[in-house]
């Protein structure tokens, strides 16, 4: 199958997940449960399973951090400026739009999409950047929004780093994604060989970790929609789909990545933002409107841009 029908198939899963919340096929309920499942239990499973038994060989993991993060920093930083200085909102939305700018879908749409058009090779190389892309995302947000509370006047700072730091720390260590990464490494090092029971179960829950992931997202996007600031919007979803994998792109060039790496860090930067700038801006009370409306018509332009940065990218690295 080219990479047009893997793309199409995988929107077209997302497309029946919208119908099926749309014409109320299946309930609110039904989407966040299918959610939840996902994140709680399937892909936790398919990143322990990558994590224990993937050969990282010749990832260039330090490269690819390096070469993503470039257009993280890079696209956060002018989302957050653009949005402060084109349509004149206060720090604290400046950062929502950072996130919304550069915090991607890696999750319910990364891993499908890595799959169906990389192979298991993609998936393990992706693996590398999830691996560290929700702490510091989740970390810069925090301490970023702190900053713009107290610059903003809205926070007095009576909270301590002390406070912050540990509330993250034990936020992180119960995030379900990040217990897989940790249990994988943690078995591979053991050096024990998993049983073939487990062996199975395993396999079959992380099977569908995919087109659950997928469908699930199509329900999320019907839940949260489009609710105002459209033309920040539609600036912020530009600046993820267009500015950040250009900078991946150069900064991958510059260090010759091998082909696949460069490949999957180009696609990881071209995919749109996901349900978490949402949810960081409901935790930060400020942005909800543009972190979902940015989400969900990123998401949509995403079904023609992810071809063509793809594309790109296969011409430049083979």
């Amino acid at each position: 199958m080219g990479l047009a029908g893997t793309i199409f198939i995988i929107f077209s899963i997302i497309f029946l997940g919208y119908a099926a919340a749309r014409f109320k096929v299946l309930s609110e309920a039904a989407g966040d449960g299918l959610s939840e499942f996902v994140f709680v239990v399937s892909t936790p499973l398919l990143l322990f399973r990558t994590t224990s038994t993937a050969d990282f060989h010749g990832s260039a993991p330090w490269e690819l951090w390096v070469a993503y993060f470039s257009g993280v920093v890079g696209a956060w930083v002018i989302s957050h400026g653009a949005v402060r200085t084109v349509f004149g909102r206060d720090r604290r939305a400046g950062v929502v739009a950072g996130v919304s700018g550069a915090f991607s879908n890696l999750v319910y749409l990364g891993l499908p999409l890595m799959l169906g058009v990389f192979g298991q090779e993609g998936v393990t190389t992706i693996s590398l950047i999830i691996s560290v892309h929700m702490p510091s995302m989740m970390a810069a947000s925090i301490a970023l929004n702190e900053w713009a509370s107290r610059r903003d006047g809205v926070s007095t700072g009576e909270t301590s780093v002390a406070a912050t730091v540990s509330t993250f720390f034990k936020s992180l260590l119960r995030n379900p994604l990040v217990l897989g990464i940790l249990s994988g490494w943690a078995w591979r090092l053991s050096g024990l060989a998993m049983p073939e029971f487990a062996s199975t179960v395993i396999d079959m829950l992380a099977g569908v970790a995919g087109p659950l992931a997928l469908f699930a997202m199509g329900m999320g996007l019907k839940k949260f929609g489009i609710s105002g600031n459209v033309r920040a919007a539609c600036l912020v979803a530009t600046i993820k789909l267009m500015l950040m994998p250009a900078i991946v792109l150069a900064v991958a060039w510059v260090f010759q990545l091998p082909p696949l790496t460069a490949k999957v860090a180009v696609t990881a930067a071209a995919l749109p933002s996901g349900i978490n700038s949402y949810l960081i801006a409901t935790r930060f009370g400020t942005g909800q409107a543009l972190a979902s409306t940015s989400m969900v018509i990123a998401t949509g332009i995403s079904a023609l841009t992810l071809g063509m940065w793809i594309s790109i990218a296969t011409r430049i690295f083979g």
